[in-house]
């Protein structure tokens, strides 16, 4: 008898902060797909809409605060025990070195500026909109990166821009960024998973 060799899925942890729409696009995108499944969402606070979005597509989720994220590793690798991969979908707590340790060029973080400009310490969601919108810039984007131990600063996967009008305000920018990162997102991880076997 020929023997066929089976191959397991890889597997997604998704870590979360707000609303989840990054989250769901995610999830949307692999839903029917054999090869990858996701089998928790982990988010940093209790309220974030992202929970409520996992839970009504059948993908369970839960929370680890920022502490437990910083002080209890034993919950954290627990809880991802068995993944091959973690995705950043608007997560703002830094990640902490035991799980960069334990899942080196294995956590993808998406960024709504185009890195290196507008990174670091306190560039996170309409904070990055209203910088770029108060430099000038007349283009802004997404970079999507494998996470390292400084923030931002990780090795680029990929980066897409739009362009910017002068009168676009910091909603409209956050608008045209949002639109690049539920185009490109889940396609570009596809794409380092496929290249990335494990």
């Amino acid at each position: 008898m020929e023997d066929f060799e089976i191959t397991k899925p890889i597997r997604l942890a998704i870590f979360v902060t707000g609303g989840g729409t990054n989250c769901e696009n995610i999830i949307n995108y692999f839903r029917f797909r054999h090869d990858v499944v996701i089998p928790i969402v982990v988010s940093s606070r209790s309220d974030a809409f992202a929970l409520v979005r996992a839970q009504r597509l059948g993908i369970p989720a839960t929370v680890i605060t920022r502490a437990e994220l910083n002080e209890n590793p034993e919950l954290v690798l627990k809880t991802v025990k068995g993944c091959d991969y973690i995705i950043l979908a608007g997560f703002l707590p830094k990640v902490p070195e035991y799980l960069i340790a334990e899942y080196p060029n294995r956590i993808i973080n998406i960024h709504p500026a185009l890195l290196p400009k507008f990174g670091g310490k306190g560039m996170w969601g309409h904070h990055v909109h209203e910088a770029v919108k108060a430099a000038g810039e007349t283009r802004s984007g997404i970079t999507i990166h494998f996470v390292n131990a400084e923030l931002d600063e990780g090795e680029h996967i990929a980066q897409f821009s739009c362009e910017l009008s002068p009168d676009d305000t910091p909603d409209d920018i956050a608008d045209k960024v949002h639109e690049l990162e539920m185009r490109h997102f889940p396609m570009v991880f596809d794409q380092v998973i496929k290249n990335n076997i494990i």
